[in-house]
């Protein structure tokens, strides 16, 4: 059924226009806005809920705000979090690099690199990871020592493996080993989505095989690598987490340990979650920009960014509060 149709003059529709500038009646023509009372009734709903949220916590005392204001910025808080930034940045850059090498063994046409990165890739994406934490924290119980040298053979360099591989680096290892198993699948997975004609193209052209992969293939396998790797990299900052388990001071185990001296819990656990919210905000800040970095070949004009729209919509509100004379020029 078509909408119904209401008209704001009542001059036939083939009147012209009128000598004062007045639009043609056909133009005066308009379709009916659709009623959507159920629309209304939800949002009003969900208003309210989320006012008596906000209503609960600024009133119910068991948030305990005076705890979190004292903690949220202590100097112990803020080393742990600078330790959780640590490892997220050493997870993502070893984890990441060893993906991309990972990722070539199984795009290359040598079956042993294939074989060798795939079984790799589904023996990491199996293990938990809290286990190969604690496998790396554990492993002088397999070796006490390592040495460099000729394989099979005489060693020329040995060193105690408690004086090389501490706690922190035992964390970096697992969560690197770890990273790689899933950054090698978003980084082949963004690598094959490219159109293959378009590299049969730049091969009759006689483009060098370097700069297809640089200039035409990374470019456009890094709009679909991008996203993933992001979730990836924000669900590896909040991984951490897990690493309390190897007595790590990084943030979740230093609120532990706060609450385990003052039975303040709750305050506690809402300073490690503001922390993780606030910087789970920065990253998803510069996936959006990163991404939009790369959609320059994918549209003709790249939608404005959150603080274009914001001064756009300023400026015509400034605008419109102009009077302008009908028929001047600005």
């Amino acid at each position: 059924m078509s909408a119904p149709v209401r008209a704001r003059s009542a001059a036939p529709l083939d009147s012209e226009p009128s000598g004062n500038g007045d639009r043609p009646a056909d133009a005066a023509l308009e379709v009916a806005r659709r009623w959507h009372p159920w629309r209304w009734v939800v949002s009003a709903a969900v208003l309210v809920l989320l006012a008596q949220f906000v209503h609960g916590l600024a009133t119910n005392p068991g948030w305990d705000w005076a705890t979190f204001a004292k903690y949220f910025t202590a100097g112990s808080v803020l080393q742990a979090l600078w330790m959780t930034v640590k490892l997220t940045l050493w997870g993502t850059v070893l984890g990441f690099a060893l993906g991309v090498v990972l990722a070539v063994g199984r795009l290359s046409h040598n079956p042993v690199l294939q074989v060798i990165a795939w079984v790799y890739i589904w023996a990491f994406r199996s293990i938990p990871l809290i286990v190969q934490l604690l496998f790396w924290f554990n492993i002088t119980y397999l070796y006490q020592t390592l040495s460099l040298g000729i394989p099979f053979g005489p060693g020329f360099l040995t060193f105690e493996v408690n004086g090389v591989i501490s706690g922190f680096t035992a964390a970096v290892i697992g969560l690197a080993l770890h990273q790689a198993a899933y950054s090698a699948e978003i980084i082949r997975s963004g690598i094959i989505s490219v159109d293959h004609g378009q590299i049969e193209a730049a091969q009759s052209l006689g483009i060098p095989r370097r700069r297809q992969f640089f200039k035409i293939v990374l470019p456009q396998a890094m709009r679909g690598i991008l996203p993933n790797a992001a979730n990836e990299v924000i669900s590896l900052f909040k991984g951490t987490s897990i690493v309390s388990t190897m007595a790590i001071a990084e943030l979740f185990y230093q609120v532990q340990v706060i609450f385990g001296r003052n039975g303040r819990v709750v305050p506690l656990l809402m300073v490690a979650t503001i922390w993780y919210i606030i910087l789970t905000t920065l990253l998803s800040i510069g996936q959006y920009y990163v991404e939009r970095h790369y959609a320059r070949g994918s549209a003709r004009a790249l939608p404005p960014t959150p603080w274009q729209k914001v001064t756009r919509k300023f400026a015509e509100i400034r605008d419109a509060g102009v009077s302008v004379p009908r028929g001047a020029t600005k």
